[in-house]
């Protein structure tokens, strides 16, 4: 449907994952359809359907574009954290969310024998924004601990976990906390990720509020492309407060087109509540939310 530098490449993972309706399914028939306006063969929906059923995080019932596939309760879950960013996102970007200048650090010391735990929780903390201090510590700017928390319980390795605040973190010479944060996170990378995202949401916006009549499976493929590129953009930011950031913010502006499209595609979505995908409801709740805190 895309050509050009606008073009967004969407795993086929997330495609499924985003079309799970409130209900828990996803009708294979649209899942089919929307793979096929984004370029994805029959072939590379089916084997993807295969690995995730295979991993138990879907049930299968029916045969071909009748089918139905049933999302499990911990897949489920594994939708929502995402959300949670995503809103804490709009609350700094809105000055919902000041920075009360308190760093939150994370150490732990899993020995050699629990290495796949130890990898994981690192994994994890670089996930939830953490950065590096020196080996078995990481810093965030935002308050990570129930999550660092549940990932440690969850691996088994809550036992071997510290967790510490500080209002004087130093490294080396520096202190100054918007430039320790340009030492401690990529923010050059992060932004030019923004821009990227500006640049896909601009011509999909342009679709969403002109004339012209968009199907169910275009509008589907617009919120799907839309969800895949935020998620590109947003997974390796840590979510730094302004406070701690370059002005003006790319990350900012970037989603305030994506709430905008967002607002869109709910306005011009035809389906009833169960038969939408969970995502339209979850990102249009947090559009609706961040435009009500910059109108308030």
């Amino acid at each position: 449907m895309n050509t050009g530098t606008d073009r967004v490449e969407v795993p086929t993972r997330m495609l499924v994952h985003a079309l799970v309706r409130e209900d828990g399914t996803v009708a294979t028939g649209e899942l089919y359809d929307v793979a096929t306006t984004l370029g994805m063969t029959d072939q590379q929906v089916r084997l993807c359907v295969k690995r995730l059923v295979a991993e138990d995080r879907f049930t299968h019932e029916g045969r071909g574009r009748k089918a139905v596939l049933r999302a499990t309760p911990d897949t489920v879950r594994a939708l929502a954290p995402d959300v949670d960013f995503l809103r804490h996102a709009f609350r700094q970007d809105t000055g919902g969310a000041p920075w009360d200048g308190v760093w939150h650090l994370a150490a732990f010391a899993v020995p050699e024998s629990a290495r796949t735990a130890r990898d994981t929780l690192r994994e994890t903390l670089v996930h939830l924004g953490g950065a590096p201090l020196q080996g078995g510590l990481y810093v965030s700017a935002n308050a990570w601990e129930p999550y660092v928390e549940e990932a440690a319980h969850r691996l088994g390795a809550h036992g071997a976990l510290t967790l510490l605040t500080t209002t004087d973190l130093r490294r080396g010479d520096t202190r100054e906390p918007a430039e320790l944060a340009r030492e401690l996170w990529p923010l050059a990378e992060i932004a030019e990720r923004y821009h990227r995202l500006d640049r896909v949401t601009g011509p999909r916006l342009a679709r969403l509020t002109g004339p012209a009549e968009l199907s169910s499976a275009e509008l589907l493929t617009i919120a799907v492309e839309l969800a895949a590129e935020l998620t590109r953009a947003m997974d390796p930011d840590p979510l730094l407060p302004p406070e701690l950031l370059p002005q003006p913010w790319p990350g900012a502006t970037a989603r305030e087109q994506v709430a905008r499209c967002w607002t869109a595609l709910y306005a011009r979505d035809r389906g009833g509540a169960e038969a939408r995908p969970v995502l339209f409801r979850h990102y249009a709740d947090v559009a609706r939310e961040a435009a009500e805190r910059v109108t308030d």
